[in-house]
């Protein structure tokens, strides 16, 4: 063994020392000075008469090392020769080591800072676990939630909404995000980023999580084949919590936690003894997409209903200053209102009763559905007129609906979502769906991941075909113009939305050039993942969903408003309560009729009016009138249909 140098082990002793921080840094900067000091006084020391002693040397030496203005006031060639090398030492040691270290350090304790390690001392706020395609429209969400934020600031006895995001890695880009979202802007100071992981127990204790009002756990996306999955970290996150509440004494906070499989709801439960609200994403899209292929048009509904803006909302009040009254004695009294229905206890859980009669009285206990333009106008309004009591019969099968033959689907692109929406095509039992399914990706890889998630489902007829559908030659030979609809997914396996978005958009323009040349067109429906793409597609012809928008709605306003979740499930899900479309030639309505009577009409029928679903779309490009004022006139057209809220049990 070769034996070590004296210059490798003392740079290795320096080495050692300088990596520790700068505070280390510093003592070894201190110990050159006192070095160079130290030899600068003893080269001076025999000179003699102009020093009283050792030590007065080494302090003139480190006069001339710290401060250069002392140079002149030196005699001698000697004297002065030295005084200039510990002037030129100074300068490299003292000023220019010493500067260095301070401002790296300055830099990298402000990078610190940047990046959000430091604990929030924040209580009652609410907290968004996970920067991901969902998590800017969700904050402009809860910022935007006015009527209902400000109930909710109320119950926690709070005055001021703070929202904290814990993000991989918070940087000053995710900051400009958040100034430029429309919904957001200068509010963006509300929002307080933190760095690090959902599943890391210090990153949860970084954002506060147990003196949280709320705990939000979006659904991240993940490589295809990874073993650690969103839910994977949904859950250890979960377990972290409560293991922190255990430790701290702390009671749980709420937690609304989005999952991407379904059947992982009891895991969930089992993971988190707080209170908690399950909200499947993967699931919720799917049934949105099965409803619409049912319902062509519904899409529009859905972004109404389920995207913040000026339009119409679903709100869940409280029946404690109500109670008493009927729903028909209520909605009258709110004229702004559609009354949908109520909730009803049933030991822990809801009874969901939409299209319930009008003359079901409110208890304390319920929580009243509601579909209005503003939170505003769920409270009473002394200066406007009541309206007469409409009548709703009891809710019953309706014999208007529409006879939905077998359908023909096919798929474009594959995603993680595919499997639920098979599923969801197997709820249907009385309806039997082929459905064709067009990827890239290896057919058999698709089939076991359909297999592992359904098992078997006898009444969809599933056929896996390979090919691009961006190219022109493979999606003609597809022939899409014989099936009833096409649907475009939005790929998951790309780096990020705008990618997978692109994709859509252009194999959906492709496709409107090759259904233009055949006189039969399918119903076409897009799936985006980014929410900035939602206004490129100017005056397209087909539906569109995005994704992360509808689900950033859910989860922002169960959080405000956790009974909303239930109501949303049986809104969209097969079987009960549903909106439907009907056509105006099946009810006896006169030639010229305004909503109010639209409405009488229709609750003779057990049915409750939403609007008017038009068959050529207004200046901006709509279609769907939803809970217009009651005076006024509908003017209905050849091919308008009814929107209405019917049992379909």
């Amino acid at each position: 063994m070769l034996p070590f140098r004296i210059v490798d082990r003392i740079k290795f002793v320096v080495e050692r020392q300088l990596v520790k921080g700068a505070g280390f840094q510093l003592l070894v900067v201190a110990a050159f000075i006192a070095l160079i000091s130290l030899i600068g006084g003893l080269l001076v020391v025999p000179l003699g008469a102009s020093f009283e002693n050792v030590g007065s040397a080494i302090w003139w030496a480190f006069l001339r090392l710290t401060d250069p203005g002392y140079l002149g006031d030196d005699v001698g060639t000697w004297q002065r020769f030295v005084s200039t090398m510990l002037t030129v030492s100074g300068y490299v040691v003292f000023m220019g080591t010493l500067v260095a270290i301070l401002t790296r350090w300055l830099i990298a304790k402000m990078a610190d800072l940047e990046r959000g390690l430091t604990p929030v001392t924040l209580k009652n706020h609410v907290v968004v676990l996970g920067w991901t395609s969902q998590t800017l429209p969700l904050l402009s969400e809860l910022l935007g939630s006015s009527g209902r934020m400000r109930r909710f600031l109320e119950k926690h006895d709070t005055q001021k909404l703070n929202l904290v995001v814990l993000s991989e890695d918070a940087s000053a880009q995710q900051v400009h995000e958040l100034r430029s979202e429309p919904g957001i802007g200068r509010r963006a100071r509300q929002v307080i980023l933190r760095s690090g992981s959902a599943i890391q127990p210090d990153a949860l204790h970084r954002v506060a999580c147990l003196d949280a009002a709320a705990v939000i756990v979006p659904s991240a996306t993940h490589e295809a084949g990874s073993l650690v999955t969103s839910d994977v970290e949904t859950v250890k996150a979960l377990l972290s919590i409560a293991a922190q509440a255990r430790h701290f004494h702390s009671p749980l906070p709420f937690v609304v936690a989005e999952i991407q499989d379904v059947r992982k709801h009891a895991v969930i439960e089992r993971a988190y003894p707080g209170a908690v609200e399950v909200v499947a994403g993967d699931a919720t899209i799917s049934r949105l997409m099965v409803q619409n292929i049912l319902h062509p048009g519904l899409s529009e509904i859905y972004n109404e209903l389920l995207t913040a803006g000026a339009d119409n909302e679903i709100y869940v009040r409280g029946g404690e200053s109500v109670a008493g009254l009927s729903l028909g004695e209520l909605a009258a009294a709110r004229p702004g209102v559609i009354v949908l229905g109520l909730l009803r206890r049933r030991g822990t859980d809801w009874d969901v009763r939409l299209v319930a009669p009008s003359d079901t009285r409110i208890d304390a206990e319920d929580r009243v559905i509601m579909m209005a333009r503003d939170y505003s106008e769920t409270d009473p309004n002394p200066k406007l007129p009541a309206l007469p009591v409409v009548s709703l019969k009891e809710a019953r099968p309706s014999g208007r609906v529409e006879t939905v033959r077998d359908q023909r689907v096919l798929v474009l692109g594959w995603n993680r979502r595919v499997p639920s929406l098979v599923a969801e095509f197997a709820s249907y039992g009385n309806l039997d769906f082929q459905v064709d399914l067009v990827s890239v990706v290896p057919a058999r890889e698709r089939e076991q991941a359909i297999l592992r998630y359904v098992g078997e489902f006898p009444r969809v007829r599933c056929h896996h075909l390979e090919a691009d559908y961006m190219v022109e030659g493979e999606l003609r030979r597809l022939m899409p113009s014989g099936y009833d609809t096409v649907i475009l997914l939005s790929s998951d396996r790309l780096a990020s939305g705008e990618e997978a978005d692109a994709r859509a958009m252009v194999g959906y323009l492709q496709l409107e050039e090759i259904l233009a040349e055949s006189p039969k067109r399918p119903q076409l429906i897009m799936e985006l993942s980014d929410p900035d793409n939602r206004h490129l597609l100017y005056d397209h012809q087909g539906e569109m969903l995005i994704s992360p928008m509808i689900l950033s709605h859910v989860l922002a306003q169960v959080a405000l408003r956790r009974e909303l979740r239930v109501v949303l499930d049986e809104l969209f899900t097969v079987g009960g309560a549903e909106i439907q479309f009907r056509d105006p030639d099946n009810y006896p309505l006169p030639a010229s009729v305004d909503f109010q009577l639209l409405e009488k009409i229709l609750a003779n029928e057990g049915e409750i009016a939403l609007g008017v679903f038009r068959s050529r779309p207004d200046d901006k490009g709509r279609h769907l009138m939803l809970n217009p004022p009651r005076k006024q006139y509908l003017d209905i057209q050849s091919g308008d249909r009814l929107v209405v809220l019917c049992n379909t049990l």
